[in-house]
């Protein structure tokens, strides 16, 4: 079916990123908004915005049901779900397809499947794909916990069923420390998810995080799109992550390749999807989960590829085959990209909201801003703290590093905290420009003081007050009008 509009059920950058592709395929395009995104540079840019709710999440963009009725009451026939927020549902993906919409994504069945990680580990080991040692189904009391975990051997991990994130895991070194450790996880596995079922795995020490990128269409085609190196990692978050990952052989590619397109085919999987990976020092490789979307950090595969996976995603919702095959994809150059958050990486990356006051984005070849702010605007405490991922693309891993330095030190930011300084001492580090590191990097590497040489906050705003003042004097009045002008034509069309 041919796909002529598309609402796009999110906000922020991923919505804007989303609505360009989609403008440049000749599709219409239809945004949803909350209160705090009434001004948001995607709802201009959307050929037709709606307005859904209040600025809380669960009123406007968890709200399925309002969703769905604005899509029908403005005619678009296909719905995007982004990343966040009700992506990874299956029961929205289900409500979608029934009210004859089409899923840009896969289907709620695979969706299920991939969303409860026990299932997964069902799922794929039919397959024969390596599981990392543990509990293959839901840990009853504390004396089945003590059990399992004294017949793999300490320390273990204990994981929430249904969680992602970090969140209801905890790692346990010794058989004392089982029994709270077990409580918290439970707990925040309720309270997170819903869904109070954990269970127990071997902890991997130095581990690397490595994903694979996979597209699936309608006509049993599959294929991988090389591998992410996602080890740099916060309280179990990414915050920077490159392709091709610096610890990944040809070899090691192509068999964690084959693995990831036999997980795709253990849920009969159609669409783009990312399928994760702990990997030990030795190169063993684990199956970890499979994210049943786009990833927050596809730029980077878009960047070494040349393949634009919106557009990919799009053409498969319409039951078009993919339009190349396996040997046709090719790594071009290396890509890397940081998480810009509104955080205060001396104060242990709490959130920082405010407006922004100076907000100038690094320019130049290689270089590329997804980004949904703009200056002046106000970071709201309702959503995630993103403010922008900045990417760049050079020829090999040590001039993606520079350049990105680069670009750090010309991204003008001020009026919030952000995490700019700590991405910059990251590409500095020894260990980080070596590529040897694991996902305890940053536990083992980084403490707060270690910004405190960097320029204050004040600094920053006065060296980002003399970018704008400069940045003011090279434009002309005429040009400076003209944007204004555009500023203001979006509310012509807007509902």
């Amino acid at each position: 079916m041919k796909i002529e509009k598309i609402l796009v059920a999110n906000r922020g950058e991923i919505s804007l990123r989303i609505l360009r592709t989609a403008r440049e395929m000749g599709i219409q395009t239809l945004a949803v908004y909350s209160d705090a995104d009434q001004d948001a540079h995607y709802v201009r840019f959307a050929d037709e915005a709606v307005h859904i709710g209040p600025s809380n999440a669960s009123q406007s963009y968890l709200h399925m049901e309002k969703i769905l009725e604005v899509a029908k009451k403005f005619q678009a026939n296909a719905i995007h779900p982004g990343y966040g927020f009700l992506s990874e549902n299956p029961e929205f993906a289900k409500k979608t397809i029934e009210g004859g919409l089409i899923f840009i994504g896969p289907t709620p069945e695979a969706m299920a499947i991939m969303g409860n990680k026990l299932a997964a580990k069902k799922a794929v080991s039919d397959y024969g794909i390596r599981l990392v040692p543990g509990a293959q189904k839901p840990i009853q009391d504390l004396e089945d916990a003590k059990i399992i975990a004294e017949k793999i051997g300490y320390p273990i991990l204990i994981k929430a069923s249904a969680g992602g994130g970090g969140k209801g895991m905890r790692m346990v070194y010794h058989p004392s420390e089982i029994k709270e450790q077990l409580e918290r996880a439970i707990s925040e596995a309720q309270s997170s998810f819903g869904d109070p079922s954990v269970f127990i795995e071997k902890l991997i020490l130095s581990p690397k995080h490595i994903e694979i990128q996979i597209l699936a269409d309608h006509h049993q085609n599959i294929v991988h799109l090389f591998e992410r190196e996602c080890s740099i990692q916060r309280r179990h978050q990414k915050v920077i992550e490159e392709a091709p990952s610096p610890f990944v052989n040809a070899a090691l590619r192509a068999a964690m390749g084959k693995a990831a397109i036999q997980v795709a085919k253990a849920c009969d999987y159609q669409g783009a999807g990312t399928v994760e990976f702990i990997v030990d020092k030795d190169s063993n490789f684990y199956f970890l989960e499979m994210n049943t979307r786009l990833q927050v950090e596809h730029p980077v595969t878009e960047m070494i590829t040349g393949v634009d996976l919106v557009k990919e995603q799009i053409e498969i919702a319409e039951g078009n085959k993919l339009r190349f095959n396996q040997d046709d994809l090719k790594i071009h150059g290396h890509a890397m990209e940081v998480r810009v958050y509104a955080e205060d990486p001396q104060n242990n990356f709490l959130p920082s909201t405010g407006q922004l006051k100076t907000y100038i984005t690094p320019k130049g070849p290689g270089i590329r801003v997804d980004d949904g702010y703009e200056e002046g605007m106000d970071i709201p405490v309702f959503y995630d703290p993103m403010i922008a991922k900045l990417i760049v693309h050079a020829e090999n891993r040590s001039l993606a590093i520079e350049k990105m330095k680069r670009a750090i030190q010309e991204y003008k930011i001020s009026g919030v905290e952000t995490t700019l300084s700590f991405c910059d001492w990251v590409m500095h580090h020894k260990i980080f420009q070596s590529g040897q590191f694991t996902t305890h990097f940053i536990g083992d590497h980084f403490r707060p003081e270690m910004l405190q040489n960097q320029l204050s906050t004040e600094e920053m705003e006065i060296v980002a007050l003399i970018g704008t003042l400069h940045l003011k004097n090279q434009n002309a009045d005429p040009i400076l009008q003209n944007d204004q002008k555009n500023k203001n034509q979006w509310k012509k069309n807007r509902i």
